[in-house]
């Protein structure tokens, strides 16, 4: 199982190395652009890793940002951008953070080499970086994206919502090239995500208008959230793990385990269990050691997506607005 599971993990690096050289990327992209011998990566690594000392939930932030923005338009940064109707006003981005770190980011490298690197690569890069120092896999990103120009709140409807069923979501998946088991993978960053409870009140106490509790979900767990996380007339709209509180910080398999173990908290989560095109997935992610090698590939992949070049895009001053 480990001899074929290590070669399929090489023959998906290989497959993506050479499907994405038609993007215009580069691995070193930035080698020798900045200038006295600044690195650009050094200084991108050297932010996250300052930024996870007092705050590790920006691997969260990072990841849900990569998705949220490469899956609207392509990587190009437009989630960045302020205004009355851009994708950051979009209800499908209202719970993304982590600009203001993106905005330090940018303000270090413009000070080093100004006018050289793309807020969409530091994106790209960070979340790379993050994922790496929180118990993901190391890999290598190709870079060399170009900023978008635009930004309109309307296109974030491409976006999976959380109640999405399987087959829809493998449809809305598969028209920006991912097949199914790319986009289990790529739920994988739940791992490190949180919901809020008025996302899942109803899966706890009406179900399908019931008023029971959703029967896939494992009766202690259901117990556990509408006991102490979501209880009824709670004056607040509480915070919901997504993986076991004890992983909630780290990239690996756990969030894969929850749900094979019927503890998936959002309705599309646990669906992935019970679903029999995904069924066997959530089980080979929870029961192997593969999704970390699986997991760089897919986010490389999602990095590639509609990137700009040429006269598609530019490189902002400000990540908030263009130039």
């Amino acid at each position: 199982m480990q001899a074929a599971g290590g070669r399929c993990a090489a023959l998906l690096v290989l497959a993506w190395s050479a499907w994405c050289c038609g993007a215009q990327l580069a691995e070193k992209y930035y080698d020798g652009k900045c200038g006295n011998g600044t690195s650009v990566e050094a200084i991108i690594q050297g932010a996250v890793k300052a930024r996870l000392a007092w705050d590790q939930r920006i691997v969260a932030g990072l990841l849900h940002m990569q998705f949220h923005d490469c899956f609207v338009e392509g990587c190009d940064a437009s989630l960045l951008l302020d205004g009355p109707s851009s994708e950051k006003t979009a209800p499908q981005n209202s719970g993304i953070f982590g600009f203001d770190f993106i905005d330090d980011v940018k303000s270090l490298l413009e000070a080093q080499c100004p006018g050289v690197v793309s807020c969409a690569d530091i994106i790209i890069a960070a979340t790379r970086d993050a994922v790496a120092l929180c118990g993901g896999p190391s890999y290598s990103v190709q870079l060399g994206r170009l900023d978008g120009k635009s930004s309109a709140a309307w296109m974030c409807s491409d976006l999976p919502s959380p109640h999405i069923g399987i087959p829809k979501a493998i449809d809305v998946f598969a028209k920006k090239g991912f097949n199914a088991f790319e986009m289990v993978t790529l739920m994988g960053a739940h791992t490190v995500g949180v919901t809020h409870c008025s996302v899942i009140m109803d899966r706890l106490f009406n179900f399908n208008g019931t008023g029971a509790t959703d029967p896939s979900m494992d009766p202690g767990y259901a117990w556990v959230l509408k006991t102490f996380a979501c209880p009824k007339g709670q004056p607040f709209d509480n915070i919901v793990y997504l993986d076991d509180p004890s992983s909630i910080l780290t990239v690996d398999k756990s969030y894969f385990k929850q749900i094979f173990l019927g503890r998936g908290v959002l309705p599309v989560d646990q669906e992935l269990r019970d679903d029999p095109t995904t069924g066997w997935m959530i089980k080979f992610f929870a029961t192997t050691d593969f999704f970390n090698s699986m997991f760089g590939y897919a986010l490389n992949k999602l990095a590639a997506l509609d990137v700009k070049t040429g006269a598609d895009g530019e490189i902002r001053t400000n990540c908030r607005v263009t130039n």
